[in-house]
């Protein structure tokens, strides 16, 4: 069954909508309503907060404020992921960011809850707030680590040097401007006491994190938090960590001795979520006259907030990418008062890459090559600065066959030279890479007295396919069709897992299914002894209660392969545009990406998957920019009417590919980490294509139309 594009086995239940989101539970008791107030400033400190009015008001049961919240704990920075982190909510009168919460209101009706809401009566002391990074990039300062405790900095060789004697110098500065995950599911919690446990029906993306973050906020044993999310309406981040609506629901239901459900607005989101960091980003590219690569630097600038760091890598993978002696990379970050920063859509790679893909195109232009040509050419042999043999390396494939199937040779050298009536074309391309972060995941495996399978895990499925993988690998693995499989995901009395998130999630579960089973062939041997035996039969015969067997997946930093290899996934994207000579208008007119992920699972979900992350490619390069007011750091365009994303019309002709493959030192199925590989590299992509297409090198993203119309070139 491994390999095989299989329909999503939870395809009925969601097009049926039996498949229950977090919002739609619904409890045995009555449920209250809760709505959460947000701060008008963007700096400063509550003077004064009233709640008389709102008190006053129909259906009210109870206002949370920072002054009658429950003790809560403080920032914490010990834990290997800060998603197990506490999150204080509503914990001092210290205003950090516009939108941060100050109170949550709890009635009858969610009406009645809104209602009330409107009431609260807040005054603030306002404090000078920062919201421009460019203006207070004098302040920035090196974090003590990278996630993981990769390192802030690296450096070989010596870059100044190096950069020094290069004929072909490019030094570039690129900006993206924050950017936000937008799920279809808003994140929303029904929290529901049970005397003084809790059992929160959450969207989240990790089960176990949600569960400990929660515990620890509100000071209590992780055994009596209990967590629920079998399907998850999207993530892409935003559900890695608890967020506001889960801590006060909780928090309300505790004390009320009732259900809460509290959700946030698509505008609350926007402000109380967090968002991918707005960045300045420097390449340095030296290049010799045959166009290898002597020296190469990338030094990263991005916001945090000042109450809670958050560090993209955005320059990691310009260290395992592309040859050079003289290397050199920076992470530094600038405190604003702006909403702290997560991870969103292939955190790190994806801006990182925009810059690095689009610093590479200049340099090709500057030595007039081909790009693809001037990418093989520096093609290293070994991880740059590692050190260590590449696991699997496919990027000259990839972008071989890419060139093959977009017929590359259609494009012109020279910018604006292809013409379709008034629209002007262009073609780009940009490689793409990504890490492949293998984590610890246990799984159980339940063979059933009928010879029927259930697959046990806390994992989640946030729309990516993990029902139908694991169930997949599990009778793959035992010989069975997989209708007769089935598993249960998203409760944490389920075995645990690092769930959904960062490109791990369905190599990790998939590898401890995989081990599962194979503890369960082991003791299945014995009963079998030299003949061939049905699986029902053995098990009819000798474990009339069934059988079952634990499996794991070795995490990353304690699998020696990390340490002897480079483990990475690989790709190339291929973009056409047309942009109009007259308006500045840029249409997407076709898209390729050519991926080399190792083992491909399911080709159907994992085709769908990188269309989707290419398709946010085309957000980033051209549409998705919340805009900053200038004097409370609120997000202007803070809805999906402002902000602006890819819908279909965008999106006319866009396929991917996979190059056959096993990666047998990523772990024993030899699959990576698939979902945010669409994404990397892909803006970067479009952004070349605009420039073969005018001649204009936008560097400020996203590319729209006033930064185009001053520089097109004038009709003959």
């Amino acid at each position: 069954m491994i390999g095989k594009p299989v329909s999503r086995v939870d395809g009925p239940l969601k097009v049926t909508g039996r498949a229950t989101y977090a919002y739609e539970h619904i409890p045995d008791e009555p449920t209250l309503y809760g709505v959460i107030v947000t701060a008008t400033i963007g700096c400063g400190r509550i003077r004064e907060i009233d709640v008389s009015e709102a008190q006053r008001s129909s259906g009210v049961r109870t206002i949370i404020t920072h002054e009658n919240a429950p003790a809560q704990c403080s920032i914490e920075e010990a834990h290997l992921f800060d998603y197990w982190s506490g999150r204080p909510t509503l914990s001092g009168p210290n205003v950090t960011h516009y939108g941060q919460a100050v109170a949550v209101v709890v009635a009858d009706t969610l009406v009645e809850a809104q209602a009330a809401a409107n009431l609260v009566r807040v005054e603030y002391d306002i404090q000078p707030g920062k919201f421009d990074l460019a203006a207070a990039e004098d302040q920035a300062y090196a974090p003590k680590q990278l996630v993981l405790g990769t390192p802030t900095d690296s450096a070989v060789g010596d870059f100044d040097a190096g950069y020094a004697s290069a004929p072909i110098q490019v030094d570039v500065h690129y900006r993206t401007p924050y950017c936000f995950s937008m799920p279809m599911e808003p994140n929303a919690c029904i929290a529901v006491p049970r005397g003084d446990d809790v059992v929160l029906f959450v969207s989240t993306q990790i089960v176990d994190a949600a569960r400990d973050s929660l515990a620890a906020t509100l000071k209590l044993d992780p055994q009596r938090v209990e967590i629920v999310s079998p399907f998850v309406g999207g993530g892409f981040g935003s559900k890695l960590s608890i967020h506001s609506e889960a801590i006060l629901a909780a928090m309300a239901a505790l004390r009320l001795k009732q259900p809460v459900k509290i959700a946030l607005t698509r505008r609350q989101i926007f402000h109380a979520v967090g968002v991918r960091p707005t960045s300045i980003q420097r390449l340095r590219l030296g290049a010799g006259s045959d166009g290898r690569l002597v020296a190469i630097a990338h030094e990263a600038t991005m916001h945090t907030n000042p109450r809670e760091e958050f560090v993209e890598a955005s320059a990691v993978p310009t260290r395992s990418f592309y040859a050079a002696p003289n290397r050199l990379t920076r992470h530094r970050l600038v405190p604003l008062n702006m909403l702290r920063g997560e991870d969103v859509r292939a955190p790190g790679e994806a801006p990182g890459l925009l810059a690095l893909e689009s610093a590479m195109d200049e340099t090709a232009c500057a030595l007039g090559m081909d790009p693809i040509e001037f990418r093989i050419l520096n093609e290293p042999q070994v991880d740059p600065e590692q050190g260590v043999p590449f696991s699997d390396r496919r990027v000259v494939e990839c972008l071989r066959e890419g060139a093959r199937r977009f017929n590359w040779q259609r494009r012109q050298a020279r910018p604006a030279s292809i013409r379709d009536g008034r629209w002007l074309v262009g073609f780009g391309v940009a490689a793409a890479i990504r890490v492949h972060p293998q984590m610890p995941a246990t799984a159980r495996v339940r063979i059933e007295p009928d010879g029927s399978c259930v697959v046990l895990s806390d994992m989640t499925d946030i729309g990516t396919g993990t029902y139908t993988i694991l169930a997949q690998v599990a009778a793959d693995a035992l010989g069975m069709s997989i209708d007769r499989v089935r598993v249960e995901l998203g409760r944490s009395d389920l075995p645990t897992s690092m769930g959904s998130g960062g490109s791990w999630g369905a190599s990790s579960s998939s590898v401890a299914v995989y081990n599962a089973c194979a503890s369960l062939r082991e003791k299945l041997k014995p009963a079998a002894g030299n003949e061939s035996a049905s699986l029902s039969g053995l098990v009819k015969r000798n474990f009339p209660d069934g059988l079952e067997a634990d499996g794991e997946s070795t995490a990353m930093w304690d699998d020696p392969n990390y340490a002897a290899y480079s483990v990475h996934t690989f790709g190339a994207h291929f973009a056409e545009v047309g942009v109009d000579s007259d308006t500045g208008e840029v249409r997407l007119r076709r898209m390729l990406g050519v991926f080399a992920p190792g083992r491909i699972l399911n080709p159907k979900t994992a085709r769908s998957q990188m269309i989707g992350g290419m398709t946010f490619g085309v957000g980033m390069a051209l549409l998705e920019e919340a805009i900053v007011d200038p004097r409370s750091g609120a997000f202007v365009n803070g809805d999906l009417a402002g902000y602006l994303v890819p819908v279909h019309a965008d999106i006319p002709a866009i396929d991917a590919i996979f190059l056959d493959g096993i990666d047998d030192k990523a772990n024993p199925l030899g699959a990576k980490g698939l979902g945010e590989l669409g994404i990397c590299g892909a803006p970067a992509a479009i952004g070349n294509a605009v420039f073969n297409a005018t001649g204009i090198r936008v560097r400020d993203f996203p590319i729209t139309l006033e930064k185009l119309l001053p520089g097109l070139p004038q009709q003959a």
